[in-house]
């Protein structure tokens, strides 16, 4: 029995659609997951045909979304309150770590822009790699990005703090307020603070109070891109994420059938939240 037989249950709160076009065949399932701040519960439908990964992307992320509003909820009944508000993006001097379907999701959104805003983008991303570059640290990213070996967390953290230490804007960020809100990566979505927002000008020395994020969607979508693709489990470092989308475009033409690929995800997912477990 997979993972996903055993969450066919009939009580839904929410119902999450791949592909809106009705003409489509599809194939439903109600979904109950357990997750460390209450169960998460909703309705899919997935084609039946065959989609590339990506396509996965926005019901994996409204899954995200709806597991981390059970955190908020818990947090705002322990009195507490979300700091976060627009404009403030201190948060967004971090290294954000793309899994590879976002990776081809900002590929998308950046080639869909109008050319004179796009070339002002792509410029910022190349000021964010001359930086890293000068300092050092572009190696070190590029390999995260790159390599077929598997990353370790004792090779990502000095360089996660060597790039907050930059506190260089994200290439997405205009006059402090993202450009791609809607579109932004699964991590950005995922960090919210109670703490007093002038403490997170320094995330490294203050103490910050995070809302934890039960369901981390990157970690999952790279889970499940890892499993389609028999390579490492990669989070790609944002300045980085366009570039590995061009070189690895043509894997994104792959496809499988809408619940098998469905079935793989909540398998990752399975895999994350039971090491998530006390």
């Amino acid at each position: 029995m997979t993972f996903i037989d055993e969450i066919r249950l009939a009580d839904f709160s929410s119902k999450i659609v791949i592909l809106m076009n009705p003409s489509t065949p599809h194939e439903s399932y109600n979904l109950d997951i357990q997750t460390p701040v209450g169960d998460l519960t909703a309705s899919v439908a997935v084609p039946t045909g065959f989609i590339p990964l990506t396509d996965i992307l926005p019901l994996l992320r409204s899954l995200g979304e709806q597991a981390h509003q059970l955190a908020i909820d818990n947090t705002s009944q322990g009195g507490a309150t979300i700091s976060c508000q627009k404009g403030c993006a201190a948060c967004c001097r971090m290294m954000i770590p793309v899994a590879p379907p976002e990776a081809f999701a900002l590929l998308s959104v950046v080639e869909a822009l109008p050319s004179p805003k796009k070339e002002r983008l792509l410029e910022r991303f190349q000021a964010a790699q001359k930086t890293l570059r000068e300092t050092g640290l572009e190696d070190g990213l590029q390999r995260l990005a790159f390599s077929e070996d598997q990353g370790t967390d004792e090779e990502l953290e000095p360089l996660n703090r060597a790039y907050y230490a930059l506190r260089m804007p994200c290439p997405f960020l205009e006059d402090e307020i993202c450009s791609i809100y809607e579109q932004r990566p699964s991590a950005c979505r995922e960090l919210l603070v109670t703490s007093p927002a002038e403490l997170c000008q320094d995330l490294i020395r203050n103490p910050i109070q995070l809302i934890p994020s039960p369901f981390r969607i990157g970690t999952v979508l790279s889970k499940l891109w890892a499993d389609c693709y028999q390579g490492p489990v990669r989070l790609i470092p944002l300045p980085f994420a366009l570039d590995w989308a061009k070189v690895r475009k043509s894997q994104n033409t792959r496809t499988w059938a809408g619940p098998e690929l469905l079935s793989r995800a909540l398998d990752a997912a399975a895999q994350f939240l039971q090491r998530q477990s006390p």
